[in-house]
């Protein structure tokens, strides 16, 4: 049952439990499981692979299969519908639309005579993308970490993916996911999962090359990878379980907003449900709406567990301290189901996504609104952003002085590097000064 509170001080306890509800998943034991996968992968490439997926994936491979085969590949294609096929197609195209729109440029700016500044931006020179199998295959996510990366101008894009999630129980890899990368460009994938994939982009091995960013969503051995290798090569974030909060009024329909619950309820026992509104009545008919769509639902034991323990329904005084715990809670996904979502917009300051009105499901943005669903989530939309053609850059400061600009600022370079105790530092301004003089 989907609970229900009423007083402020429990609903802000509870959305704090919520928000940290993957702390107590990463233990320290995981911990040290994934350092000893990355040194292994590290110090035995390929060897290390082979082992752990035939321990964790129960796939036996060879060298030579690690890499997805052109024959795959073409294969793929007749395996999925014209419908899919179409859906993917418009995806890619709605998702390159709009990341096309804010691509960073370089530049240079002139302060001051004998002054050059600017910042230069430039790719990664190659990108690795995870996409996780498990309970579901996600072609969808594929098309989001892709396409920015093609946006940006990455050179090389490869791909990992478990092996299996064809539902074959072998070695095959899902066959939408095989078409999605190649409508998004990625011809090089590999079907490895796990940590010891993490490990595979960071490090190289005899197959799979080493990367300089790697993005894409996982479990928590996926995650704790992430973050462990982070520094040998950049990440987009550490994705935790999804979650959504919705903000409705007594505009809202109920058997909707039940539908959205579950929506992200389905994804992860670990998924965060939640509605804020200043309605009783709607409060109830949601509990009642989810109690009623959850026995129909094809997987309703993941979702009753989903539910129970990370779903809330918390009636809240006015809409204006609805979004004062939503920005508590910093959510993944924000729906404002109300008479006027955008009047909402202003006090609302943390949030990967926002979903403005009542025909915005989350699903929209999930597959193909444009906007990019790999966002951050605990909480951490307080500080980070959705993954973008952003996260595939990096940019050079330009910086250019001639003998008239650098003379004038040499002394207050000079009265740093003293207090710095740089002598040096001062030195090299110093000697080019005296060089202009002579």
């Amino acid at each position: 049952m989907l609970r229900i509170v009423t007083q402020m001080i429990e609903a802000e306890a509870e959305l704090r439990r919520i928000s940290e509800r993957t702390q107590a998943e990463q233990h320290i034991h995981r911990e040290a499981t994934v350092r000893e996968i990355l040194q292994s992968v590290r110090r035995q490439g390929d060897r290390a692979l082979l082992e752990y997926t035939a321990e964790f994936d129960q796939v036996e491979l060879s060298p030579s299969e690690l890499r997805v085969s052109g024959a795959e590949l073409e294969a793929a294609y007749q395996a999925v519908s014209p419908q899919l096929l179409t859906a993917l197609r418009l995806a890619k195209e709605r998702i390159e639309a709009f990341h096309r729109q804010r691509v960073p440029s370089s530049w240079v700016m002139f302060p001051a005579p004998e002054i050059i500044l600017g910042k230069q931006y430039r790719p990664v020179d190659r990108a690795g993308l995870y996409i996780p199998g498990g309970r579901a295959a996600y072609p969808s996510t594929v098309l989001m970490n892709a396409i920015p990366a093609q946006v940006a101008g990455v050179p090389e894009i490869v791909m990992v993916t478990p092996p299996g999630s064809d539902g074959s129980g072998g070695k095959g890899v899902n066959p939408a996911i095989l078409v999605a990368a190649q409508e998004a460009g990625i011809q090089t994938i590999y079907r490895v999962g796990g940590a010891q994939a993490i490990g595979a982009l960071a490090y190289g091995t005899e197959t799979i090359p080493k990367v300089d960013v790697i993005t894409g969503p996982g479990n928590i051995y996926v995650t704790l990878a992430k973050k462990q290798v982070y520094g040998t090569v950049g990440i987009d974030s550490l994705a935790g379980p999804s979650e959504v909060l919705i903000i409705a009024d007594e505009s809202a329909n109920p058997i909707h907003l039940a539908a959205d619950l579950l929506a992200q309820a389905e994804h992860d026992p670990l998924a965060a449900a939640i509605l804020l509104t200043p309605d009783p009545k709607l409060a109830q008919q949601v509990q009642q709406a989810v109690a009623t769509q959850v026995e129909a639902h094809p997987n309703r034991l993941l979702v009753e567990k989903s539910v129970a323990n990370y779903g809330l329904i918390a009636i809240v005084p006015d809409l204006q301290t609805a979004a004062a715990l939503s920005n508590l809670f910093a959510p993944e996904h924000l729906e404002l189901q109300v008479a006027d979502p955008w009047a909402l917009l202003e006090p609302i300051r943390h949030a990967g996504a926002i979903f403005f009105g009542h025909h915005t499901p989350e699903a929209v943005g999930d597959y193909l609104a444009g906007p990019n669903h790999t966002l951050p989530t605990a909480g951490a939309a307080r500080y980070a952003s959705a993954l973008g053609v952003e996260t595939f850059l990096k940019h050079s400061s330009l910086i250019q002085y001639g003998p008239m600009a650098l003379r004038e600022v040499a002394g207050a370079i000079q009265a740093l590097t003293q207090a710095e105790g740089l002598p040096a530092h001062g030195q090299s301004v110093q000697l080019r000064l005296e060089e202009d003089r002579s």
